[in-house]
């Protein structure tokens, strides 16, 4: 929940009325470029979190979005689908903001290494003290910085339904190539499925002229055949909770 994209911006006036609500104020960062926290202050959020006896990730699902529980649903649906048996030796996390995914997944499996590409340096800065995780330089949908062939786990959560529908593809070019032969990539688009003509409308009329940008659909079959030329097959796929709606999450493995 970190990438860079306009539709972070959209999000700002919704969270700005829940954390006024317990006295709090949110300014955009004079160190980020774009990411979680334009919208997800991080001093504020973190004193919330102490203050309600909750770690980050939960104060998030169940103060901010109104789903408690819903991160640990999705950890929950990717174990029973086998996808920390194999134990990841190399994880790598697009945006992962609060580090909510982040913090589950490493309760799952315990990787050598676990890359992240995090545009809000206060969250990005908070993940590697906490996590002991590697934060790498970001630059628009690129992954360069890690070498070809060499991830377990590839996994993006509530990230490209903030993006365009370029800047996410250029992504999942990269992450089929870090992925090694045998490794999954996770990750949650707002596909057809999620947009039932009641999601729809309260999307279009709930957010005036700030739901512009936000939430990005993608075409669900576009990323199995985009991912297929890939050499990745779609193994599963499952609805997590977003907001009014939902998203769906794929889970491919890179053929072997």
């Amino acid at each position: 929940m970190g990438a860079t994209g306009r539709g972070r911006s959209v999000l700002r006036s919704g969270v700005k009325r829940l954390l006024g609500r317990a006295g709090f104020d949110i300014v955009r960062s004079t160190n980020n470029l774009g990411g979680v926290d334009d919208f997800l202050p991080f001093e504020a959020t973190m004193r919330a979190a102490r203050e309600a006896g909750l770690s980050v990730g939960d104060h998030i699902d169940e103060v901010m979005n109104g789903t408690p529980g819903a991160t640990q649903a999705t950890i929950d649906e990717l174990r029973a689908l086998g996808v920390f048996a194999a134990g990841p030796r190399t994880v790598l996390e697009i945006g992962p903001g609060s580090g909510r995914y982040l913090e589950k997944t490493l309760k799952e499996c315990s990787p050598d290494r676990y890359e992240i590409y995090e545009t809000a340096a206060p969250w990005a800065d908070y993940l590697v003290e906490s996590f002991s995780v590697v934060a790498q330089p970001t630059a628009g949908c690129s992954l360069a910085p890690t070498p070809d062939g060499g991830v377990d786990l590839v996994q993006a959560h509530k990230v490209f339904n903030t993006v365009t529908f370029l800047c996410a593809s250029r992504y999942f070019f990269e992450m089929a190539r870090v992925t090694r032969p045998g490794g999954r990539i996770v990750f949650d688009v707002m596909t057809e499925t999620c947009l039932r003509p009641a999601a729809v409308r309260t999307w279009a009329t709930q957010g005036g002229a700030g739901h512009d940008f936000y939430p990005a659909a993608m075409p669900r079959q576009t990323c199995v055949d985009l991912f297929a030329t890939l050499g990745c097959s779609l193994e599963a796929s499952f609805l997590a909770p977003m907001g009014v709606a939902s998203t769906e999450v794929l889970v491919f493995t890179k053929e072997a």
